[in-house]
């Protein structure tokens, strides 16, 4: 076989992937050859696969045929299907050692006085409702940079990351109970997430989601102010007031500077969107070598996409550092199969059709490729959407794989960075947490070089090792957090993706 036109991931797999597009009648090995065009990052069937058998991928299970496959067939959703795998749990079998933590590496951040740490220093405006939105934005349009103008009412404010309105589309019309408490819980977290120096929250007056339920919460650190609109007499005044609020603190905002703090007190949101074929090669397996070199240090790595782990959980159940934390995970798959149900879906819908053109076929084959960005660390807690968890290292926080509303619960829950792996180019940002963003292939880098921060493509060609793209997203992650700023940040990418899981009916 040609190793520049395939790449076979596990010794046990019963297809390649293709590194280019390759023609019929292409040399594999043993003495057959392509039957048929292969896309790049699409498979190609080793030997000749039996309707009904298994087919491998990463060593494991992805699928199964779902018609005699003649080796050199291209393998993808014509003639592969989920099927029903055995999953073995085996709660803690691969579980290792605990390992003394490094604590030789430190990063740039921001000391709050309540002894919590920062990587960014913003002033937030959030929202109880879609009602309060227009007021939030307008305050925040007043403390912008205008591109082109001299105009910056932040020039006298060189720690201020800036002012930013949080919105989303809900908060009324809404039943109370578990979508009312996902919500709340989800603003909360940012309300008192340490890369905001002050939080507004703005409400109507009439909604479900009331402001007092947000506000009068146990004070901390981070306790937010409040206006509601109805009450301040309107949207202008409103918008005054807010506006006078927010000129109040900036002076106090910007008195904070940087310091060295410990890596321990990192915490990365892990995401992948927009997969590919190669995305499970190259750049979530690197993020997983990053992942564990942060572990080692006492750090923090939230994975999660439930749905995008179903098929795989029993390699994260194995790795759980006892029984019961296994078990919350099996708890969250089985809501999440009987929830697809009562919505008349099911969980392998979710490769989108940009992942199936990427190569993707079966939710197995993108789950085990997904988790990867989560390295070989115990599983060490798993926690609800927008929740956070007592313990570092590895841990799992049930959410959607939709990529806004994913790293929204992630960064309520802690996380004060963003790693973002790509195949097909996502375009996304985050605040107050920035957004790394991670390419698995160089194509797609060097075309949307704008809006990419790594290339972990070298993989494919064997310039570069997964170890040492990981050691790169690594060292990127703590210039991130000492004030580097990311492409997604260049692009002011933020704002609009903030997206809370909105769970219940509209009602």
């Amino acid at each position: 076989m040609s190793l520049s036109s395939f790449i076979i991931i596990n010794p046990a797999d019963t297809v390649a992937v293709a590194l280019m597009p390759v023609a019929p009648g292409t040399a594999l090995s043993g003495g057959a050859s392509t039957v048929d065009l292969v896309p790049a990052g699409h498979k190609v069937a080793l030997r000749a696969i039996a309707k009904g058998a298994p087919v491998l991928r990463y060593g494991q299970v992805i699928g199964f045929a779902s018609e005699d496959i003649a080796a050199g067939a291209h393998v993808h959703s014509h003639n592969l299907e989920m099927g029903t795998i055995d999953k073995d749990y085996a709660f803690g079998s691969d579980k290792q050692p605990q390992q003394a933590q490094k604590n030789d590496r430190t990063f740039l951040g921001f000391r709050r006085a309540d002894g919590r740490s920062a990587t960014r220093n913003y002033i937030g405006i959030l929202t109880t409702v879609n009602c309060s939105a227009h007021v939030a934005n307008a305050v925040a349009r007043a403390f912008e940079r205008q591109l082109g103008t001299d105009h910056d009412p932040l020039a006298d404010f060189p720690n201020v990351d800036g002012v930013v309105a949080l919105t989303h589309t809900t908060g009324c019309g809404m039943s109370a109970g578990e979508p009312l408490e996902v919500l709340q819980r989800t603003i909360k977290g940012y309300c008192d997430h340490p890369n905001f120096s002050h939080v507004l929250v703005l409400g109507l007056g009439c909604e479900v989601n009331q402001i007092g339920e947000l506000v009068d919460a146990p004070p901390t650190q981070h306790r937010p102010h409040a206006l509601n609109i109805q009450a301040a007499g309107g949207t202008r005044k409103t918008v005054e007031a807010a506006i006078a609020k927010v000129r109040g603190w900036l002076e106090e905002s910007n008195a904070i500077t940087r310091m060295p703090i410990p890596i321990s007190e990192l915490s990365v949101a892990l995401i992948c969107g927009g997969s590919d074929g190669y995305s499970g090669i190259t750049a979530n397996p690197a993020l997983g070598a990053a992942s564990d070199r942060l572990v080692a240090h006492g750090g923090t790595v939230i994975l999660s996409e439930t749905p995008e782990t179903y098929g795989a959980e029993h390699l994260l159940t194995r790795r759980a550092i006892n029984q019961g934390v296994g078990e919350k995970l099996i708890e969250r798959m089985a809501w999440w199969e009987a929830y697809g149900s009562t919505q008349g879906a099911s969980l392998n819908a979710n490769p989108s059709p940009g992942n199936k053109r990427g190569g993707l076929t079966t939710i197995l084959e993108k789950s085990l490729g997904a988790l990867s960005k989560g390295g070989t660390s115990n599983l060490n807690d798993v926690v609800a959407y927008a929740q956070k968890s007592d313990h570092k290292g590895l841990v799992f926080m049930d959410a959607p794989g939709y990529d806004p509303v994913q790293v929204t619960g992630q960064i309520a829950g802690g996380a004060n960075l963003v790693a973002f792996t790509t195949g097909r180019g996502s375009v996304f940002g985050s605040k107050p947490s920035p957004t790394l963003k991670i390419a698995s292939n160089s194509k797609m880098f060097d075309a949307m070089a704008e809006d990419m921060d790594i290339n972990c493509g070298g993989v494919l060609d064997g310039s570069d090792t997964i170890d040492e793209c990981g050691e790169r997203i690594f060292e990127a992650l703590i210039a991130l957090a000492s004030g580097q700023k990311s492409k997604s940040e260049a692009l002011d990418f933020g704002a609009s993706e903030f997206a809370p899981w909105i769970v219940g009916p509209v009602i």
